[in-house]
């Protein structure tokens, strides 16, 4: 009974928005009544994903349509469980946040819109776990795109929100395409949509060669991965903050399920398969990483970290299949594992972000870093929630983000050290890569947080923030909790890790289990006395602070003996020296400049690090298109007649294609 009670969550959720429609733009009770049956139907489904993952048995059904061709298969396997958990418990989370953060009385232009469209998310990516067939797979993408597009440019009356609406739907139908002519492939050399192994007599090289390649496009594009991503920072920079969260935590892991799922039905791959992966994933990290550097506005930052931890992610699904090519069960467990736990953990973390974000822009009304400041003061849930999730992104023990790349790093070094023909060309660069992105993502974050929560406050709208509401900070906590349980307990969700491995790889030996392969022990006490001495710090000094009232003192005064706020080090300042370092790739731009009077008056100063992908190569490629096209112009005349006239000569052109026009012309030519 669990896959039907996943469709019970799959109708829940999808319905969740449709009885507020009903009702008064403002109503507080249709908001309320999509916020109970998400609840709800998030839970069940994150329930019946844990009975799955539990169990590790595998159920499957079929819903009869027209043809036989279009029977929807769907199926609950260890893999799907995994990816259906963070797909419901960010739901659950996203709605509970949303209920404050985006209340239907403050925002009755698009607030009915906004709970319909995140219900149908939260049910198509269910959908798309759940589909073994291309049709159910296609159909539940394709309301995935739909209603993403439509949250992103929740705000459509802003114009900066429709044009990364209008990339994102571009971007995520280009995908679509590529999907399109997979699941063609597949066909043609399976004879059935459904999903299932290629037959001996179609493991061609040329076949499963185009068939990766059209995966790794499809997916790349909805993952992110560079330089795939170019929809990405602004798409979720744009959408509200909990849509943002759901964006970055699961949407973008769509993609990756989609390349595990691919990869169980084509043959081994070549160990070049595995080492291309692993290169693109360390190269995604490192730019990620700098280009967040180098942001200003703060969801945009955390939407390039985006990219990095994806990046991370492909690391270790590369890693992975260099193992299963080489016939290594431990590197294969590592990388897999890494690869999965990742998953998780950043949609933990990345959400807590994301959110903490949110309470900022809802407590200080904006989220351009250099205008806030002092936040820790009048936001110190807030900043406490933010600094845990900063510290997991980081990959800093004892929080889950350092698990999951250690398991990486353990199955790199494996294979650098034992030896594999070619790999000694990629393990060895990918370790330092790996470390170069974790230690630019803490320098990122030193300048995100001193920025935002310490120093003085650099605008009245910093200086008259506001804490968050119970029913945002509970979601954040929750979301925090996980960061810390998993980072402090890994040993809990090594069993589910161990049991998705074993239904995924294709090994003639099993793999080992976890525990043998990382000394999970000493691991667990180190992280376990972290725990306790950071909670132990916190208490003595919240204990001082009960004590006696704190000197009043300035910040960062440099010498100066009244400073303003003006005189504090700012984000860019901050990553001046970085972004210059790297500018060759950033490619920073520079608006004002330094005053050389002797009495300057009022100046500005901006720096903007732009998207290289999408203003440096595709908008210049479509300027020249669209150059290219005006004489098309003529064609459109605005009379019905002429358009008729081009349907007609359309299907023409289509009929004629059906027929040997080759043996045609040779028969009035009388040859």
């Amino acid at each position: 009974m669990t896959l039907e009670l996943s469709l019970v969550a799959i109708l829940l959720t999808a319905v969740s928005g449709v009885p507020g429609l009903a009702l008064g733009r403002r109503s507080a009770v249709g908001q309320g009544i999509a916020s109970l049956l998400l609840i709800v139907g998030a839970l069940l489904g994150a329930l019946t994903a844990g009975v799955a993952l539990a169990s590790g048995a595998i159920e499957t059904s079929s819903f009869r349509g027209p043809l036989p061709e279009l029977t929807l298969h769907l199926r609950l396997d260890p893999l799907a469980a995994f990816f259906l958990v963070p797909v419901y418990l960010l739901g659950a989370a996203g709605t509970l946040y949303g209920g404050r953060y985006w209340r239907q009385a403050e925002h009755p232009e698009n607030g009915r819109k906004l709970r319909l469209c995140f219900g149908l998310l939260i049910a198509s990516l269910a959908g798309v776990v759940l589909a073994a067939d291309g049709v159910a797979f296609l159909i539940a993408w394709e309301i995935t795109a739909l209603s993403s597009f439509l949250l992103v440019t929740t705000e459509d009356d802003r114009r900066e929100v429709q044009q990364a609406g209008w990339v994102y739907l571009v971007a995520t139908h280009a995908g679509a395409l590529a999907l399109i002519a997979l699941f063609g492939l597949l066909w043609a050399a399976t004879g059935s949509l459904e999903f299932q192994a290629l037959p001996a007599g179609a493991n061609r090289p040329t076949v499963t060669t185009l068939l990766f390649l059209l995966a790794l496009l499809g997916f790349g594009l909805k993952a992110g991965i560079v330089p795939l991503h170019f929809w990405l920072p602004a798409a979720h920079a744009s959408a509200p903050s909990h849509v943002s969260a759901l964006l970055s935590g699961v949407v973008l892991k769509m993609g990756i399920y989609g390349l595990l799922r691919i990869l169980t039905l084509l043959p081994t791959p070549p160990t070049a398969v595995g080492m291309g992966l692993l290169a693109v994933g360390a190269g995604s990290a490192v730019y990620g990483v700098l280009f967040a550097l180098g942001q200003h506005d703060f969801k945009r930052l955390l939407a390039y970290h985006s990219v990095e931890n994806i990046g991370i992610i492909v690391m270790g699904l590369g890693l992975a299949l260099i193992g299963v090519s080489a016939k290594q069960p431990a590197w294969a467990a590592l990388g897999l594992a890494g690869c999965l736990l990742h998953v998780w953990n950043h949609a933990l973390f990345k959400a807590l972000l994301f959110l903490a974000a949110g309470s900022v822009i809802h407590g200080a009304g904006t989220r351009e870093i250099d205008r806030l400041g002092g936040l820790a003061r009048p936001m110190a849930h807030t900043a406490s929630l933010f600094a845990i999730g900063a510290g997991a992104i980081c990959g800093l023990p004892p929080l889950n983000g350092f698990v999951s790349e250690l398991l990486i790093y353990l199955g790199l070094l494996r294979v650098n050290g034992d030896g594999v023909e070619g790999a000694w060309s990629v393990a060895p660069l990918a370790i330092p890569l790996l470390a170069m992105a974790g230690a630019l993502a803490i320098a990122c974050f030193v300048k995100v947080f001193g920025s935002v929560f310490l120093g003085p406050s650099r605008t009245e709208q910093a200086a008259h923030a506001h804490e968050a509401p119970a029913g945002m900070l509970l979601p954040m906590l929750l979301l925090a909790l996980g960061c810390i349980g998993i980072g402090a307990l890994p040993v809990l969700v090594m069993p589910v890790l161990d049991r998705v491995i074993q239904a995924w790889m294709k090994l003639d030996s099993p793999p080992p289990p976890l525990a043998e392969l990382v000394p999970w022990q000493p691991l667990m006490g180190i992280n376990a006395a972290l725990v306790v001495g950071v909670l132990g710090f916190a208490w003595l000094v919240r204990r001082r602070s009960r004590l006696g009232t704190p000197a009043q003192t300035v910040t960062w005064d440099c010498g100066y003996a009244q400073p303003a706020p003006t005189m504090a080090y700012t984000a860019s300042s901050f990553a001046q020296i970085l972004v210059g370092l790297y500018g060759w790739l950033l490619r920073p731009r520079s608006l004002g400049g330094v005053p050389s009077e002797l009495f300057p008056t009022a100046q500005s100063f901006h720096t903007r690090v732009p998207e290289q992908v999408l203003e440096g190569v595709l908008a210049p490629l479509w300027a020249g298109l669209r150059r290219t096209l005006i004489p098309l112009r003529a064609l459109q005349q605005g009379r019905i007649q002429d358009y008729l006239m081009y349907v007609l000569l359309t299907l023409c052109v289509l009929l004629a294609t059906l027929y040997p026009l080759d043996e045609i012309v040779l028969r009035l030519l009388g040859w």
